[in-house]
Order: C-alpha cells, then structure tokens, then sequence
C-alpha cells in the first residue's frame, strides 16, 4: 500500500534542519534523512549542510559529492511529502481603496499554481481528503481568493444551506430575542414581581407595573451587555476564530477551523459568508449565556444577554457593510483596518466595530 503524501509548508521543511531532525527537499519532494545521517557515504555533514533546504542543484554538482543511480532510489525510501506552492498573494504594501471590489479568480489557474482547492468543487471534502499539513493550510487559507458567486462548501443543497446567510438575517432572527430579553428584564426588576415570575408565560397585564426605575436598570445592563460583546467579539475573534497556531495537526481540526472561521479569510468578499448564520452562532452563545445566568440574577443577566445580542447584531451588520458598502469617515477607517487584517496580516487587527480592544492588548494594526 502506497504512502499517503502530505503537502507540506516550506517553513516547516527549512525548521528541520537539524541532527536530531533533518529533512531536505529534491524535485519539489521533502525528505526526512535523519536515520541516514550515519549511513550516508559522504558523511553526515554534507547532509546537516544543506537540512532544511533543497538539494536539486547540489545533487547534480560533482564538486560538491557524486551521486550514483542508486542514491536516487535510496532517497524514495525516505519521502515523507511534498512542497506545496510558496507564493504569497497578500502583499506587506497592500492598501485598499474605496471602490474596492478584486477581480475574480481564476479557478483553474489557482489550482494548478497553488495546489490547494479547487474553487470549482465543494470545499469541504477536498479539505478533508487532501492530507495538507497545518502550516500549508493555514498558508494557503489565509490567501483571500475572490468569486463572482458564493463558494459551495459541501455537496448536498441540504447540508449548504446551514453554511449561508443574508446579512439581513441577523437582525431578523435576533433583535426580537434581544427585545423579549429586555422586556423580561424590566419586568423582573418590578416589584412587586408580576405574575410571569411564577407563570413562564409573559401576559400582556404585566406590563402595567413597569416603572421608569425598573427600565432605568434594564438600560444600565443592557449598555453593560453592549460593553461585554465588545470583548466577547475581540476574544472570539483572537482566540477562537484565530486559534491557528495552536491546532492540532488533523483534518478534522482543519475542517473546523475552516468552518469558524478559515472560509471567510480564504474567499472574504463572499456576501453569504459575511454574516453568522444563526445556528452557528446559537452554539457560541449558549456557553456565554449559561454562564451569564449563573453569573447575575435572573434581571440582570436577561439585561445583559438583551444588550450582548443587541450588539452582535451591529457588529454582523456592521461587518458586511465594511466588506461591500461605502461607508461615512469613521466606518470607511474601520473598512480599511478590517480589509488590510485580511489582505496585509491576519494576526493583527482583530477588532471589526472598534479599535480599543486591539490598543488594550497591543494588537493594533497599522495601515
């Protein structure tokens, strides 16, 4: 049975260079020699000379060390993969413009110069199947392709249409959740407690002993509410969504991190891929949710959980018009900031409605 070829990073070939681990790479095929290091007939410093780099020129040079037919075939004994494309799109003196709207890519030209995806097919399965290692991943997706429709990820429409979302889906879903929170907040902070308090049905006399004091302290929450997300959007963001060095090197971490997060950074102009679509965003909530009721009282929580879901809804909004829409001063210098954490570097700049949290922990990024 043949040996499963893994398309590797050539970062990860030049960190292998070394006795106690040497790789080298031939015909664009990487190596690992560390067990012939004692036997090869040169010695082992000719090898430790060139670990981590390639040796197509210094195979040929006679000068350097004669090579037989039969150190060819000795070498096949040790492949452990291949390289992958090293060219990088994103550019260090990327800017953006106003009218900002890239050309779509070539598929085919893309494949056969990149060797990852093929934009052309569903994503997911190719993912899944074609063995990269994580360096060459996240190389790879962090290298925004751009589409003139929405890239399909799986091949079943039944599966597809979970993956997908207008951006006026969000507040849709969410703001009358976020209302009933806040309306269920005020009425808990009445006293004395209406009958709901008992009753998990919310009747409409309830409402007649809502008191300005009872709203007053729903607002204080719910700005708190507004102030957590802003942290919460900025922890995702960094830690969860940018978790990338920290995978583990498996498929199935891969597909995840693809599905949070690596699809939107790999096509980022895609508008049904701009938004959350709600049941993904219902299982990163529900953690977040439980933990504010344990947190607060059953008032201030549902305060809280109103304002957070309030502003999710700005921030998803806010993120596709930085995406596809001209924008007033101080949203067209976020578009700008959000556009070059994609297009410039991917691990900075990890605010989308704001900068504060990138200033606080010092991952301001310079555009």
């Amino acid at each position: 049975m043949s040996k499963r070829i893994r398309i590797l990073d050539v970062d990860e070939l030049s960190a292998h260079a070394s006795s106690s681990s040497c790789w080298i790479s031939y015909k664009s095929k990487v190596y690992d020699v560390t067990g012939f290091l004692q036997d090869h007939p040169g010695g082992d410093d000719v090898l430790l000379k060139y670990a981590g780099q390639d040796v197509e020129k210094v195979m040929k040079d006679e000068t350097e060390h004669v090579h037989s037919d039969s150190a060819y075939d000795i070498l096949d004994e040790y492949v452990i993969g291949r390289l992958g494309s090293t060219e990088n799109i994103v550019r260090d003196d990327w800017e953006v413009e106003d009218d900002f709207d890239p050309d779509a890519t070539d598929a085919v030209e893309d494949l056969k110069k990149h060797q990852f995806l093929d934009l052309q097919q569903p994503l997911l399965p190719q993912l899944w199947y074609a063995n990269f290692s994580k360096a060459y991943y996240l190389r790879q997706v962090h290298q925004p392709r751009h589409l003139s429709d929405s890239a399909r990820l799986f091949g079943p429409d039944y599966l597809e249409v979970f993956t997908k979302a207008k951006w006026f889906v969000v507040p849709i879903f969410w703001l009358p959740i976020a209302f009933y929170l806040f309306l269920r907040s005020a009425l808990q902070f009445t006293t004395p407690l209406p009958s709901f308090m008992v009753d998990p049905t919310l009747p409409i006399s309830g409402l007649v002993n809502l008191s300005a004091d009872s709203i007053f302290k729903t607002l204080i929450c719910f700005f708190i509410g507004n102030f957590f997300w802003t942290l919460l959007e900025y922890i995702f963001h960094r830690f969860l969504f940018h978790i990338d060095y920290y995978l583990p090197d498996k498929p199935i971490f891969l597909l995840i991190h693809f599905l949070l997060h690596g699809v939107h950074h790999y096509v980022p102009m895609d508008r049904l891929r701009l938004v959350m679509p709600p049941p993904l965003f219902a299982m990163l909530e529900w953690p977040m949710t439980r933990l504010a009721y344990k947190l607060f009282p059953l008032p201030i929580a549902n305060g809280i959980i109103s304002g957070a879901f309030t502003f999710y809804v700005f921030y998803d909004c806010m993120h596709y018009a930085l995406h596809h829409t001209q924008l007033p001063a101080y949203m067209k210098e976020m578009k700008k900031y959000h556009l070059a954490h994609h297009y410039k570097n991917f691990d900075l700049g990890f605010g989308v409605t704001s900068k504060i949290w990138d200033i606080v922990f010092n991952t301001v990024l310079p555009v």
